[in-house]
Formats: C-alpha cells, structure tokens, sequence
C-alpha cells in the first residue's frame, strides 16, 4: 500500500482517507468511467490518481514536497509572466493580490484594485483548470501517472496547455485516464513519445514550451540537451537529480561522462551536485548561445532539484565560461578553493603543492557553477505566496522552512564547512553551532546556513581563519597531542600558534531567524524504507518484495544461518584447487562435468 512519508502530510486533516482500494465496476469521480481491478486511487493535492497495484508505472510518495515546491514555483513564474500581459492569477485560498504593470519611462508600481478598471476594461483573469490564451505552454518529459501534470492542472493557474509525456504505452494509457478522471482533458493531453526527440521537434520559436518539467528516474543527462532547445526564451526548466550516489562523489568518472564536471566526495558534496548540474546545463545551453539564470536549487531528502531560466543571447553566452571554477579539495583536512575558469575572473592556482595547513595533497573536481544558486527576490515570491497560504499544499510547513534557509544564505559563498568534520579533523569536542558562528562574527566574517546540511557552516572566512577559530577552541579543550600521528592533519594543523584571537561568547545575531523560529528545515524520517522506489517493471513489483529487502539486508556481513541448500552449489575454490575445508566445506566438490551428466541422463 502507499504510505504517505512527508512530515507535513501526516499534519494534513484529509489524511485519512487519502487513499481507497477500488471494486471492479466501480465509477470514477464524475461518473464516467469505471474503475479497472485491483486499481488504487492516490490523492495528493487536489488531484486524484488512479494507479495499478502492481509496480507497471512508477510513482513515489516521497516526492510530494517536490511537486508541490514546482506548483508553488511555476505559479509565481507565470504570475510575474503574465502580469506583463495585464493578466491577473486568481489562486484558490490566495487574498486578492494587485495586478502590477511596469511603466517603461518611470519604472513606477501601479497597483489595480479588483473591481477596479483600467481604461474601461477590466483586466483578464486566469483561474485554475482553465485554459488561458495567453498563458504558458507546459511539458512533463517523464510523466509516469501523470500526478504531477494532473496538479498542475489543477492548481497552477495561467495555463495553456499541459503535455504529460511518457515512452511507455501503460503510462500514457493511465495519463488519460487520470485526465479524464480528473476532468481536466480539455488542458491536459497525453504523449507518448521518446521524451528527446518530442523536445527537439519543438525547437522551433513558435512550437518552444514555456515550462519544461523533467523528474527522470536517475540521471537526466540524455534530456538536457533537447530541453535546453526546447524551451521558450525566458522560459523555465525544471530538473531532477536522484542519482546521487555520482554526484555526491562516489563515482567522479561517471559524473563527469554524463554531466562533463568530476564530483567530489566531501562535506560539501550536496551543494556541489546542485553547482554541476547547473554547470551542465550551462554547457548545454552555450552550444546553442544560450545561457541560464538559476531562480531555486535546492538539495532534499535523496535528490536535488533546481529551477533555471533559459534565456538566449550570443554576447551574455560567451560570458558563461567566467560562471565556472574548478575545485581544490585538501584530502587531508577538507580545506577547500575554487579556481575561477575564462578571462574576466582568472588568475593562478590558488593553493601549492601541497596543502598549507596540513600538508596532505589536493583533488581536483568540476568545473562547476561558480555563481548564486538562487534568485533571492523571486525565492522571497514564493516563500510570500507560500506562507499567506498554507493551506494550498500539503508540506507548506516544510516549504516555508526551506526557503527561509534559502533566503539567508550567503549568495556569493560556494560551500560550507560543518562543524562535526573540522572537529573531527583536529580530534577535538565539537563546539556548538551558535559558539562556532558567533566567533566568525567577532573576527569580522559574514557567515550563514545552509540548507543542503543540518550543521553546516557557509562563510567567507579563508581557511586560514577557520583553523585559527579551531585551534582556539582546542586549547580551552585540550586533546591528547601524544596519541597524534606526526604525519596527521590534526598534528599539524595544532602544531602551529594561531593568529587570530577567536572569541566564543555567543552574539544574539549568530542564531538566524529560520531557526529562532523553529521552522521545520529539515526532514525527519517517518518510517524505514521511504527513500527511492524500485523502478517501474513492465510485470509489476514482485509480491515479496519487502521481503527480499529485508533478507538481503546486510547479506556480506551476516553470516548464512542454513547451509544445507549449499551443496546444491559448485565449490569455486574446489574447482581452482585451492579449497582447504576437504569434506567440511558446505559447498558442493563433486566435479561438474559428471553431474551434469548424470542429470542428462535423468
């Protein structure tokens, strides 16, 4: 069954009652159409799904918070776009807003009551589940069941068209069911196409989509360059990563075959993931003299998901190479540089050899987006929107939360240092979060959160002040230098007098607003096993399912209770002649070529 894993969600008051089981016959919402078998019927936001009880198309609950931040996202994108139109959004549970026109000679606000008139006429207005002349063009690539398009649908208003596309026939067949079940198939119509070729026919000005949503199944790598040419200029691209595990640094080669920058494994490495894809997007774009203007990156739970204008322009696209930097990552002690790419920004490595602090070598990753990762007016539109109307989404809470954390970041700082690995490198006790910022305070340095890690720390202290800051800290808690290794970072970092003078009394302006508040930043885990699902399977999931994941569970480090079905099974080392266990071994050393013989003759 579908469990709702989301903090928010288990707040909601429709929560019981969420998620129903059919019966064959059975009538769909409006009367229509029946039910088939076995279907289940998934409600999230103001949508309801109807998806098969076997795993034939793939949804995950777990992603509710993305798709309501992409609602929340393209409804303050189109009410900026249109607002230029003269078109005002009407948001169910939103107060009246204005409808703002910019006058080119004075650049002065003119804000228009509703009832009001201007020049006789009354200004346009667009409404959910409604089409709007005027409005945008939406593409899902990766629909699956469809859910996401469904809702915006549903609860974007200022919209066109939505194109909700997938490659799978069973996923396109449930696509117009549920449009149809949701009554909204007079803007929502299925596709199903490749997702890359659907793009590139598109790339024409006239056919180009204003909003192009990609939520692939892992990497996303084969769709950008279809997407970045089938956008609208101006228009807005939305992309998911889950494949984390490359990004994060696990496997820099990979990354950098299928986004062109090596990723790191450091602390810092969710926001490095978002800095890449990014960087890759970019790269993209600049083939075709396009460039992008990043609105919302965020990192959350198990994916990144960022929110980027394309916008075209041959001069502002050969700027792009001075948007990127490399990276020089101290194996040893986790300091870090960036090493700005092109001519504008330029200059020599930024580090020698070997480290300065502890004297361990560097690991070079990227290129990466060296620039902000966010547009903090157009976050603070949406946190507006967002917090003036909580009840529009089911993780409002946690939303809220996130972008509050996005908005008092440090714009122009790349990476965060976290207080939990530059205790661990010195060996020390850990100061707290309020001590450890208030002393970047007193010496004169910005610093923030971040929400990519709960004990982060973005500054733009050089490491060299982070380890005087550390080496203060040690000597009013001493460790045990004669248990230090000579060739350790500790040892060497502590070898060395600082010279800064850290003060750790706590300042009332180290502890941020988002977290005085007590805003929920960070997602808890709810329950086991609600990270990533099991990829869509043409027969379905197997029944047990649940089961094998909790038998294969640790299999390398447990070891095998029952041993008799093992003889069943060829004996590798016996095989090799290299088996020493003789008739205690509990697998099989009766040579292959007679057994298989003998059931031949069987």
């Amino acid at each position: 069954c579908f469990q709702c894993v989301e903090l928010c969600w288990l707040e909601r008051p429709s929560f019981q009652g969420t998620k129903r089981n059919s019966v064959p016959g059975g009538m769909d919402r409006d009367g229509t159409t029946e039910l088939l078998p076995g279907e289940t019927v998934v409600k999230e936001g103001k949508a309801a799904i109807l998806f098969p009880s076997a795993n034939e198309v793939f949804y995950n609950p777990v992603q509710e918070f993305n798709r309501d931040l992409t609602c929340a996202v393209i409804t303050e994108y189109a009410r900026e776009l249109l607002s230029q139109k003269g078109v005002r959004l009407v948001v169910p549970g939103e107060k009246e807003r204005v409808v703002v026109s910019l006058s080119e000679e004075s650049q002065e606000m003119e804000e228009v009551q509703e009832g009001e008139q201007k020049q006789g006429l009354e200004a346009p207005v667009a409404v959910v589940g409604e089409p709007c002349e005027q409005g945008l063009r939406v593409l899902e690539g990766l629909a699956a069941s469809g859910l996401r398009s469904v809702r915006f649908a549903l609860e974007v208003p200022g919209l066109k068209s939505v194109t909700a596309n997938d490659c799978s026939a069973r996923a396109a067949a449930l696509i117009a069911r549920n449009a149809q079940y949701n009554g909204i198939s007079h803007l929502l119509k299925a596709s199903q196409r490749d997702a890359s070729i659907l793009m590139y026919e598109a790339r024409g000005r006239k056919d180009r989509y204003d909003v192009i949503d990609l939520d692939p199944y892992g990497s996303p790598a084969p769709f950008v360059d279809a997407a970045v040419q089938a956008v609208s200029d101006g228009g807005l691209l939305c992309v998911t990563c889950t494949d984390m595990a490359v990004m994060a640094g696990n496997c820099g080669e990979t990354c950098y075959n299928k986004y062109g920058s090596v990723s790191i494994k450091a602390k810092y490495c969710h926001e490095m993931a978002l800095r890449i894809i990014l960087h890759s997007l970019d790269q993209r774009a600049g083939v075709y003299q396009r460039y992008i203007e990043p609105l919302l990156s965020i990192s959350a739970d198990f994916y990144i998901r960022v929110f980027v204008r394309v916008r075209t322009g041959q001069a502002k696209a050969k700027h792009s190479a001075s948007k990127q930097a490399l990276v020089y990552n101290c194996v040893g002690c986790g300091s870090f540089h960036l090493q700005r790419m092109g001519k504008r920004i330029s200059t020599g490595p930024p580090v020698g050899p070997s480290c300065e602090h502890c004297g361990q070598r560097h690991q070079l990753g990227g290129p990466i987006w060296a620039e902000p990762i966010h547009n903090t007016e157009f976050v603070q539109k949406v946190l507006s929107a967002v917090s003036g109307n909580p009840s529009r989404f089911g993780t409002s809470r946690r939303i809220e939360g996130m972008l509050s954390m996005v908005t008092e970041e440090l714009e122009d700082v790349p990476f965060y240092y976290t207080l939990d690995g530059l205790s661990s490198t010195v060996r020390c006790n850990t100061p707290s979060l309020l001590q450890f910022r208030s002393a970047l305070l007193h010496a004169g340095y910005r610093v923030s959160l971040s929400h990519a890690c709960k004990n982060a720390v973005k500054t733009d202290a050089p490491p060299s002040a982070i380890w005087d800051i550390m080496r203060c800290w040690e000597k009013n808690h001493p460790v045990k230098r004669e248990k230090l290794s000579e060739t350790s970072p500790a040892f060497q970092i502590l070898s060395t007098e600082p010279n800064l003078q850290a003060c750790f009394t706590v300042r009332q302006d180290a502890n941020p607003q988002s977290r005085r508040r007590q805003l929920v930043r960070f997602q808890e885990n709810p329950h086991a096993n609600w990270g990533p699902k099991a990829r869509a399977r043409a027969g379905g999931a197997p029944p047990d399912l649940d089961d094998r994941r909790k038998q294969l569970q640790n299999k390398r480090k447990k070891p095998t209770a029952d041993t008799s079905n093992l003889k069943n099974f060829p004996c590798k080392k016996f095989r090799q002649g290299l088996c020493s266990q003789g008739e205690d071994c509990c697998y099989s050393h009766e040579p292959q070529q007679e057994k298989d013989t003998g059931a031949t003759m069987e």
